[in-house]
């Protein structure tokens, strides 16, 4: 790969980065919500994550556009192709110093583990996540037209979406000290080159 290539353009690092702090303040807010932390307050919170969720709707639209637009969900497509040396890469090979066996080029940046994962979280987990809080939000609504009776099942998947989405966080952000350099990975969602 060409040092000077851009693996990563304005708009993916801009969307990256905002949905990150929506996440994050989604996550906060939402704890608060269920009586885990104190931070801004109840009705505080329950405001905040209001506005976050409805945003980050907006935004979760505005990065489909753009997938769907610019032929960039290419990226997402799963392969069968090189899925053994990456998992053997994660389970042995990166405790020995051998290098990765995916290179990334602006045409592949996703490795076959990570187009399975970004394709089940951006187009699975997130719609999932954002639907399930439109239902809750509006369900008095829904109800009164008789749409959903109960909010038990909704606020269960709710839930569910929310701690898979905070266990994905914790995962992505071991992965991405994993590179050349700890910040090499960082760099590269910061700059657009790696």
């Amino acid at each position: 790969m060409s040092k000077s290539a851009v693996l990563f353009k304005r708009f993916e690092r801009l969307w990256h980065w905002l949905q990150a702090l929506l996440v994050l303040l989604l996550i906060v807010t939402g704890l608060e919500l269920h009586g885990s932390i104190t931070l801004f307050g109840w009705g505080e919170s329950s405001s905040l994550h209001h506005w976050a969720g409805f945003i980050w709707g907006a935004l979760v639209v505005m990065i489909f556009t753009w997938i769907f637009t610019t032929d960039a969900w290419r990226q997402f497509i799963p392969k069968r192709q090189g899925v053994d040396s990456i998992i053997q890469f994660y389970l042995f090979g990166i405790f020995k110093g051998d290098p990765h066996p995916h290179e990334m080029t602006p045409d592949d940046k996703f490795n076959p583990l990570q187009r399975l994962a970004y394709i089940l979280v951006l187009f699975g987990l997130v719609p999932l996540q954002i639907l399930s809080g439109l239902a809750l939000f509006f369900y008095p609504e829904l109800r009164a037209n008789g749409i959903l009776s109960s909010v038990e099942f909704i606020a269960i998947l709710h839930t569910f979406c929310a701690y898979s989405v905070i266990a994905f966080l914790i995962v992505h952000l071991y992965l991405i000290t994993l590179g050349k350099k700890l910040t090499s990975h960082m760099k590269a969602m910061i700059t657009g080159k790696e």
